[in-house]
């Protein structure tokens, strides 16, 4: 009992489970307790992962030597590549998941670390010597003692789940909730607050008629998430079926508002604004006859069915009445019924760019205990502290990614800059720079990175590195290599494009909106000048993006330069913001409290205005 760990990670979530992973491959000696070891990152919510923003991250993940894309790929029953219809920077590939399988696959890869320990208990205190941590104290009582502490805590700190008029404590259906920490860390000085998550019912797809449902199969030709080459793209798909709820399900909704937590008062905290529960959506948007309803299968052999879009704290019966007036639900069986949790969450401002808490050195936090919401956003969290509580034994330096980095530097920015005051949940449209951090060359940014700190091998790297040869090497070919108009003539009228007057490079071509490499092929014979069986698929796309995007992305790189400058420019340490005479109340007030490292940094805030940056500028000689 009385070892030293290096790391303790409390939680098996999402963001537990990357954070052990990525401790222990970096050789740290690391321990991971959680309440149920059974439930190791348990899909709690929907059976998938990715999504609009989300898939890059998980991609970024990848990238970065985590876990979560592997996983998927072995668990997927479906793959599809979202907003294929936009530009790439849009593009997001998501996989509809089997829920026992993910879980399993993440324990067996945990268990395969020869470095991880593991633990069931709950933590119900954290020992902290000198204003440093030291430890965790079980709730009966042992000692467990580490350099460092990584809590992703879930949903379970303080957690209340209501169904209807009932509400009893847990942190999931079935699982009780962890008490302790929280009064341990305002022990401190930290400050904590409550927010509200939800889950629809699952239904016994037996009961279902899909015949009179819209199917929603995978793509034809599916991709994968992981850049490795231990994963294969699926073979076989499981579909999913898309139904609506309508005036009559709407009806009998509302006849249960009197007894709805939501509306009656019993649910005080906040809840997801980009996830609302089934009777939000019908009271906010009263004008609406249907809202659309995803029946999402929960695995190969499994009989459950997902109701996404439908997430409630109705009462049982009302629920389960409101179903069987949906298109396909007639006959609806529920299994379990759809439920709100309560729980609390420490404000991101708290922490540091590291995900280390500012208050107490050592400790680190990742996932919902930052107010998140999403497997996604929490598994990301969960590698960055797992990765900088490792750099932090050592005596190095933290990992930190700017926004132009990785959408995990948007995320952990604005977490830390920001703040949140609802469940924050990660879009395309948060990111400045969303043209360079596309979903497609996640490895391209990152891997050299992880690399260098030993998250990835000599195998995936030296692939990347041939990956980089053949897209320069394409490149080239389209830049120097001129098509006539001859050539080009056919394809051009085809395609409602200007004929060309004089032979012109591949590349000015290729980079009409409406000319893709399988028109090339038509127009010219590339094979006679270049192999292109020695080109897989990702490269000549990559190649293809690089080229069709290069005015945006050549853009998109000067801003880029322009922030750096900003964040080149460091505040020193301990910099008296009271000193500033010309700047707000409130922005002092922000300034003191989220301390930022850099000018790029403050100028995020919200409240400080440019003035403000200029006085700063001032203050610190500039």
């Amino acid at each position: 009992m009385k070892k030293l760990y290096d790391t303790i990670v409390v939680g098996g979530g999402h963001a537990g489970s990357e954070a052990a992973y990525i401790s222990s491959k970096m050789g740290g000696k690391t321990l991971l307790i959680t309440m149920n070891l059974q439930n190791i990152a348990q899909m709690s919510c929907n059976p998938a992962m990715g999504g609009v923003a989300k898939g890059q991250i998980i991609r970024e993940i990848d990238a970065l030597g985590g876990r979560s894309a592997f996983v998927s790929d072995l668990s997927a029953v479906q793959f599809k590549m979202l907003n294929r219809s936009k530009g790439p920077a849009m593009w997001s590939p998501r996989a509809q998941s089997d829920r026992m399988l993910f879980s399993a696959v993440w324990r067996k890869e945990l268990e395969k670390q020869k470095n991880l320990d593991f633990c069931q208990a709950m933590v119900s205190d954290l020992l902290i010597d000198n204003n440093k941590i030291s430890g965790v104290v079980t709730s009966i009582g042992t000692n467990f003692y580490a350099k460092t502490v990584i809590l992703t805590n879930g949903t379970f700190l303080n957690g209340l789940i209501h169904i209807g008029e009932k509400n009893y404590g847990g942190g999931r259906t079935c699982e009780q909730a962890s008490f302790g920490i929280t009064k341990s860390l305002e022990r401190v000085g930290f400050s904590s607050g409550r927010m509200k998550t939800g889950t629809p019912p699952r239904v016994d797809g037996r009961s279902l008629d899909f015949s009179i449902m819209e199917p929603q199969p995978g793509d034809t030709n599916p991709e994968k998430f992981s850049f490795s080459d231990d994963t294969r793209p699926l073979k076989k798909q499981l579909d999913c079926f898309l139904t609506y709820t309508n005036k009559i399900s709407h009806d009998i909704l509302r006849s249960g508002f009197d007894r709805s937590p939501m509306f009656n008062g019993s649910i005080k905290s906040i809840g997801p604004r980009y996830c609302p529960s089934i009777e939000d959506k019908i009271n906010r948007f009263a004008e609406k006859d249907r809202h659309q309803i995803f029946v999402e299968p929960e695995g190969w052999d499994s009989i459950e069915y997902y109701i996404n879009g439908f997430s409630t704290s109705l009462p049982e019966e009302i629920q389960v009445k409101a179903l069987k007036k949906i298109k396909g639900f007639k006959n609806a069986k529920v299994i379990r019924p759809g439920y709100a949790v309560e729980y609390d969450y420490f404000p991101p401002t708290q922490l540091k760019k590291s995900m280390e808490t500012k208050i107490v050195p050592g400790l680190f936090f990742a996932g919902q205990i930052n107010g998140t919401t999403g497997y996604e956003e929490a598994a990301a969290q969960g590698l960055m502290a797992g990765i900088n509580a490792n750099l932090h034994v050592n005596c190095k330096e933290p990992i930190v990614l700017s926004r132009s980095d990785a959408y995990i530097g948007v995320l952990i920015d604005d977490l830390v800059t920001k703040g949140t005051e609802e469940p924050y949940r990660m879009f395309t449209s948060r990111a400045e720079f969303r043209t360079l951090l596309r979903q497609d060359n996640a490895d391209l940014r990152l891997s050299e990175k992880a690399h260098s700190l030993g998250l990835i091998g000599s195998k995936r790297i030296n692939k990347l590195i041939s990956k980089k040869r053949a897209i320069d090497k394409l490149l080239s070919f389209y830049k120097k290599t001129s098509i006539s108009p001859k050539e080009s003539k056919s394809l051009l009228e085809e395609k409602g494009s200007p004929n060309l007057k004089q032979s012109q490079k591949i590349s000015k071509l290729y980079s009409r909106p409406n000319i893709f490499f399988k028109d090339l092929l038509k127009a010219t014979k590339i094979s006679d000048f270049i192999n292109l069986e020695k080109f897989d698929k990702e490269v000549i796309s990559q190649a293809e993006i690089q080229i069709k995007y290069s005015g945006y992305i050549e853009k998109e790189l000067k801003n880029v330069e322009k922030i750096n400058r900003l964040e080149n420019l460091r505040i020193p340490s301990g910099f008296d913001f009271n000193s500033l005479k010309s700047i707000s109340n409130e922005a002092k007030e922000k300034l003191i409290q989220i301390s930022p490292t850099t000018l790029a940094q403050a100028s995020r805030i919200s409240g400080v205005s440019p003035s403000d940056i200029s006085s700063i500028l001032v203050k610190i000689g500039r």
